[in-house]
């Protein structure tokens, strides 16, 4: 079924319907006029359409699957991907039908505040803020890591590489937007990560929803949006579902190769991937395929800043962070948001020293539980504003897309990922006798569970000091700022229209049948 629709304005006289509203009922929002605080759109489609995949091929998928191979075997591991696989669509389309409707540069954070709380809003910005903040030097600490498979780190000190490969993605993210165009086949690979490991029970999940973050900086949102969104679904079936169906036929989750491999640090010795060409007899393709985690562990580094650079101008957009994060230069680039998380993912050094690289493991386990919480207030918001278009009378006719599943599929991720949030660390509470406190694992259950209580009293503190209200039904804007998002459109619809023919389609007849619908 296509859920991609002709819009139509709904009849309804908004500017009577929000006059009154004060700054205790929801924002009025996100000033899409003001030239020193607004994005560019320079993301193509094709480069949109990658939103969902760019983390995806990275450490999680690579070598995170050893583990969870070897605690709960190929079936298990299957079955958890193919079911976490799901919900993260479910919270795509979600996202998907609030973003194509209306495109924020404030991003899911942006939508929380407008349709459900503005205090949710605050929370769920600095919530995922954190988490890629906190990211970014760990996807760096890694790639210094899987150097060390040709650099030993006596002959040369991994923050060498750190600072390398930090400078590198900085002046990237300082170049913009056209630094990720090229050809299709050279898109840089944007964001979303899916990490499930140890599947006997206890699911790790890392997910990214970039397609919420770059809506902003998108060319003709409302068409490129849906798209990428129904593309995900086959991304997820490829890189993920399959991957771990191969790997679970070909390496046994006894084998002594893949015990040996779950036992190491990073790198192309601890990937199940190396393990299975290992069992296979083939010896020269270890080195390659360390190299290709090198590649995808820098991607992810590189568009981990470029989330947190947007995550933190949408905040400032939204109020909840100081206005000069939201100023842009002439190309449109939020220099100043760009330069705080710069910096703050200089605490990649403290993996310099081995002692230091356990501290750091429960700032990862604290990231974990950051990203549930993302994909539960995406989805609240979701219910929220399914509930406020009915009350107003937005027909499902009236949007670009909606969620192929509608609130039952919202619900299901919903209440999944609860139980995720809950269960995740349950093996704190296992008796361990190698561990070292055998009975109760106080450290990994303080970073695995810290996250629940600093999200909530983000929301209650928020509401607290800045008195403000729910959004009801009646009250919820979807208006706001859409004026500009149709203006946007018809001009760019006029030039594509303008310049049809004139360019040639340079991804040729290949690239449209054979290697589009995933790239």
């Amino acid at each position: 079924m296509d859920h991609e629709k002709q819009y139509v304005e709904p009849p309804i006289d908004h500017e009577k319907q929000y006059a009154g509203r004060d700054s205790r009922d929801g924002p009025i929002l996100d000033d899409m006029t003001d030239p020193h605080t607004r994005l560019h759109r320079g993301l193509k489609a094709r480069q949109v359409t990658m939103i969902a995949i760019g983390g995806a091929i990275g450490t999680g998928l690579i070598i995170g699957t050893g583990s969870a191979l070897a605690k709960a075997g190929p079936g298990s591991i299957f079955i958890s991907y193919s079911i976490v696989g799901f919900v993260v669509y479910m919270v795509m389309c979600a996202l998907g039908e609030m973003a194509a409707w209306l495109p924020l540069e404030s991003g899911f954070t942006g939508y929380a505040a407008r349709f459900c709380d503005p205090a949710l809003g605050f929370s769920l910005g600095y919530t995922y803020w954190f988490k890629y903040i906190i990211v970014t030097p760990n996807q760096l600490t890694a790639a210094s890591l899987v150097i060390q498979y040709w650099v030993d780190r006596e002959k040369v000190n991994p923050g060498v590489f750190i600072t390398v490969f930090l400078v590198a993605i900085i002046a990237i993210n300082y170049l913009g937007i056209k630094f990720f165009g090229g050809e299709p086949l050279r898109d840089e690979l944007l964001l979303a990560a899916l990490q499930v490991s140890d599947a006997s029970c206890r699911i790790r999940v890392l997910a990214l929803f970039d397609q919420g973050v770059t809506v902003g900086e998108a060319q003709n949102p409302r068409k490129v949006i849906p798209r990428a969104i129904k593309l995900t679904f086959w991304r997820i079936l490829f890189f993920y579902v399959l991957s771990v169906l191969l790997i679970g036929t070909l390496v046994p989750y006894n084998s002594d190769n893949l015990s040996f491999a779950t036992k190491q640090t990073t790198g192309a010795s601890a990937s199940p991937f190396v393990v299975a060409i290992t069992e296979s007899g083939i010896r020269v393709l270890p080195g390659f395929i360390n190299a290709c985690i090198l590649i995808f562990v820098f991607s992810a580094a590189n568009s981990d800043l470029y989330i947190a650079t947007r995550t933190l101008y949408g905040l400032a957009k939204e109020g909840s962070a100081h206005r000069i994060f939201a100023r842009t230069d002439r190309r449109g680039l939020p220099i100043y948001a760009l330069a705080l998380s710069a910096a703050i993912a200089c605490i990649a050094y403290l993996n310099v020293a081995d002692d230091s690289r356990k501290v750091f493991t429960y700032f990862v386990n604290l990231v974990t539980i950051f990203g549930l919480l993302t994909w539960i207030s995406i989805l609240v918001t979701h219910i929220y504003f399914v509930h406020a278009r009915r009350a107003q009378g937005i027909e499902k006719h009236m949007l670009p897309y909606t969620a192929p599943f509608g609130l039952y599929g919202t619900w299901f991720a919903l209440i999944f990922c609860i139980f995720i949030a809950i269960f995740k660390n349950f093996d704190v509470f296992v008796k361990v006798p190698t561990r070292a406190n055998p009975n109760f694992d106080v450290e990994n259950f303080v970073t695995g569970y810290l996250g629940i209580p600093l999200y909530l009293i983000m929301i209650f503190g928020y509401k607290f000091f800045m008195k403000t209200k729910g959004v009801t039904p009646m009250t919820a804007d979807f208006y706001t700022g859409k004026d500009v998002i149709d203006r946007e459109e018809a001009e760019f619809l006029a030039r594509k229209a303008a310049n049809k023919g004139t360019k040639k389609n340079r991804g040729g007849w290949f690239y449209r049948t054979f290697v589009a619908w995933l790239f």
